[in-house]
């Protein structure tokens, strides 16, 4: 049988009309801005409206330590959603958009995968309905109001060398690292040094995701400090009077998107913070509206359960008021032998050594979802025709002396059906007591904090803070910045912050080499080991294959 590629089986899917899908949830057609006939976004008003609505169950989906063997955790929360409404549940997915950097680059999309994916598949994981491009152009005004401030007589005496304001692009772009602007001609601007974050890495990204309405957006927005005065005085947007005209180019991207599944399940698809360098869940606007309008709210955090599951939990859940009932670890019996030492090659050839040697990466982050969030918990193993039973019995059996099951999900084979064996055990769990609780209490002091995700999560021995980041505390006790929630920028390759160190690493420390303050978001980003916020392109980008005919259809989207 020939083998369809992602964007094959998503073009032959045939999409109902979104405000079908928008009926399917009981939204009424006055919050509903259609973009064409398969993509929406949907009025936050509507959360003003459903207020007393009771929430359904809020299920979040991460993941193993990812390898390039893949894991599938897009693929398992879109299968699962699918599962739950073939179990005769009223289930919503919410997720994050693609970043055209990952899409052209090696990582691929952010829409599923087989017969688990969210469709227009060619939209979400190019422009989709123009987020991105807001976001960008929101950090890039602020960039241009500071540059044109100091231009202009710099009345707020802002030191051009303490700029911490980056600008901002969406796409692995390496060149724009490390630049100099302002050269040329007096009226040119001031020559200084500056640098390009990855559009995914941008405060406004966080503050977006962050928000619950326009409101709060722009006093997030007015928050964020963009540099220091030559006296080392913090400089703030507000200073710069520019937080309404960003909230302006803000006021469409703040609204959740809505698409839905190849099987008709209705997806909120909004914000897209990276895990590794941002916090790395979607917006809690969506998953809101996924809580209010479905019984079941399926979300994801970026990468494993170590970084986007941690962030979630003391970030998302901490400033929303969001509490899981379930959490679902993605892992393949192929990237768990990976862990364990097999070469990627090698990885469909039986090897139980291997993946005895690999499943520790697994049960630490079972461990760390059922002892420290508190959470219960299921192990998705997420099928391959290369699985051996001898191999799948061995990550069961081992799951188990954890007290904790794993399902087989079949979703990317079989789409929602593949899903009802995890979508049953989800349901169970959403029953079950929960112990959920923050892996740090905010009052605590910055160094206790990151001691307290290093140890209790990454069960490293401590953190080792450079003398650059210990100066930089300094700043952040005098002015009041310890109390925030820490967002950790760390390798998502490993639990520690190097990432050749596979499975599950004891004896090490974790290096913060910078310590920079995102007021508007509201938290502390803890940079570590070789981590950058702009990623390059690798030596044979994805962007080589992909095309586009005469009548507009997009080949080789994976």
């Amino acid at each position: 049988m020939e083998h369809k590629t992602d964007i094959q089986i998503a073009q032959e899917c045939e999409m109902k009309n979104i405000v079908e899908i928008a009926e399917k949830l009981g939204i009424d057609e006055k919050y509903v801005e259609q973009y064409g006939r398969y993509k929406a976004k949907i009025d936050n008003s509507l959360l003003t409206d459903l207020k007393d609505r009771p929430d359904g169950k809020l299920i979040l989906v991460t993941a193993i330590t990812p390898t390039p063997a893949g894991e599938g955790k897009t693929t398992t929360s879109v299968g699962l959603a699918d599962g739950l409404r073939k179990i005769g549940k009223k289930s919503v997915v919410a997720l994050r958009e693609s970043s055209l950097g990952p899409v052209f680059g090696v990582k691929g999309g952010a829409a599923g995968g087989g017969y688990a994916q969210v469709v227009p598949m060619e939209d979400i994981n190019l422009h989709f309905t123009g987020d991105f491009h807001a976001i960008g152009a929101a950090n890039n005004l602020l960039a241009a109001m500071i540059d044109n401030h100091i231009q202009q007589g710099n009345l707020l005496g802002i030191d051009p060398r303490r700029i911490t304001w980056k600008r901002a692009v969406d796409m692995n772009d390496r060149a724009l690292r490390n630049i100099v602007i302002g050269l040329g001609a007096r009226t040119d601007g001031t020559p200084r040094q500056d640098g390009f974050d990855i559009t995914v890495a941008s405060e406004v990204m966080a503050v977006l995701c962050l928000s619950k309405d326009i409101t709060e957006l722009k006093e997030r927005l007015s928050r964020i400090i963009v540099g220091y005065t030559y006296k080392g005085e913090p400089v703030t947007c507000a200073q710069l009077k520019a937080q309404g005209a960003m909230a302006a180019l803000l006021k469409d991207a703040i609204k959740p998107n809505l698409v839905q599944t190849l099987e008709g399940t209705p997806a909120f698809i909004h914000g897209g913070p990276f895990a590794n360098i941002a916090h790395g869940c979607n917006s809690v606007t969506a998953t809101r509206m996924a809580l209010k309008l479905g019984d079941y709210a399926v979300t994801e955090a970026g990468f494993a359960a170590d970084l986007g599951a941690e962030k979630f939990v003391d970030i998302k859940c901490r400033m929303a008021g969001l509490k899981p009932s379930a959490i679902v670890i993605v892992a393949t019996v192929r990237a768990l032998k990976y862990h364990g030492g097999v070469a990627k090659a090698d990885l469909n050839a039986e090897n139980l050594e291997a993946l005895e040697k690999g499943l520790p990466n697994l049960l630490q982050h079972v461990s760390n979802v059922k002892d420290v969030y508190g959470v219960p918990c299921v192990v998705a193993i997420n099928a391959f025709p290369t699985d051996t039973q001898a191999e799948l019995d061995l990550v069961q059996k081992k799951c188990s002396e954890l007290g904790v099951n794993a399902c087989l999900s079949e979703v990317w084979a079989k789409g929602g059906e593949g899903g009802k064996a995890l979508a049953e055990e989800v349901v169970r769990l959403c029953d079950q007591p929960s112990n959920f609780s923050f892996v740090y209490d905010t009052e605590s002091s910055v160094e206790e904090k990151l001691n307290a995700i290093a140890t209790r999560v990454y069960h490293a021995d401590g953190v080792n803070l450079t003398d650059t980041a210990r100066k930089q505390l300094k700043n952040i006790v005098k002015y009041g910045w310890d109390k925030l929630p820490i967002c950790m920028a760390k390798t998502q390759y490993s639990f520690s912050d190097d990432p050749t160190k596979l499975g599950a690493p004891k004896d090490f420390t974790v290096s913060v080499r910078n310590l920079k303050v995102c007021a508007g978001a509201g938290f502390i980003v803890a940079l570590t080991g070789e981590i950058m916020t702009m990623p390059g392109l690798p030596k044979v980008p994805a962007a080589e294959n992909i095309d586009v005919d005469e009548n507009g259809r997009i080949t080789g989207l994976f």
